[in-house]
């Protein structure tokens, strides 16, 4: 199933997904790589981290073209986590910010990085059948990269709770796919994800044509919504 969602509804029933692109995200490691995303409780307080991250800005690019793919794990030079960014706290898009991970039952450390958010075409959306729910949207690709800091093994894990915001700080649609979209690559981390491994990833939004996907935020534990990492 594919589920059109605004964070502050949570859910919008009714949409009906293709059954090809709901059957092809299964790998030899018997998981899945692609997720549908979990939502953290709402009630969950932040951490009191120490500093917001000071990696160097790189500009946004949400007129570019749709493209991009989500890769295999690279990297594997020990990689250390830099100072915890703040709740609330707003780093450039293309910088890096070290965030507490969690999916699970599995914890660890990740640096993520909105990389750009990029503007699709209305006709991208077809393949999904989202219907009536869709009309009058535009899709914007929020890529973004993610690298294992901890000591933490993170294999199968999924990093899922990024969300595209609207100039105004409020929050964009989301789309959240399960199986394969080659406009919106989003493969959950592979076998031995482990310290200094890297992966690129993509999370779906839409914003309606008179405004644009102009940020990003990142929500998961410890964090909650309007009180995350934000990327702009």
């Amino acid at each position: 199933m594919k589920t059109i969602r605004n964070s502050r509804t949570m859910a919008l029933a009714g949409l009906v997904v293709v059954g090809a692109l709901t059957m092809s995200a299964c790998n030899d490691d018997a998981a899945s790589s692609d997720s549908a995303a979990t939502t953290p409780p709402a009630t969950q307080a932040p951490a009191t981290p120490s500093a917001a991250p000071t990696s160097p800005a790189a500009s946004a690019s949400a007129d570019a073209p749709t493209g991009g793919t989500g890769g295999a794990a690279t990297g594997g030079a020990p990689a250390q986590a830099g100072p915890t960014a703040a709740p609330g706290s707003t780093v450039k898009i293309g910088a890096a910010a070290t965030i507490p991970f969690s999916s699970g039952s599995t914890k660890g450390t990740v640096s993520l990085a909105v990389t750009s958010i990029d503007k699709g075409d209305p006709a991208d959306l077809t393949p999904l059948k989202l219907g009536d729910k869709a009309a009058g949207m535009v899709p914007y690709y929020v890529r973004f990269k993610v690298t294992n800091t901890g000591s933490t093994d993170l294999s199968f894990a999924s990093l899922t709770q990024l969300k595209g915001t609207l100039p105004d700080g409020s929050e964009a649609a989301e789309v959240m796919l399960i199986g394969s979209f080659d406009k919106c690559p989003h493969p959950s981390f592979p076998k031995g994800f482990t310290n200094g491994q890297s992966i690129t990833s993509c999370v779906l939004a839409l914003a309606p044509a008179a405004t644009k996907v102009s940020g990003a935020e990142y929500w998961g534990e410890p964090y909650t919504l309007g009180k995350g990492v934000n990327w702009k």
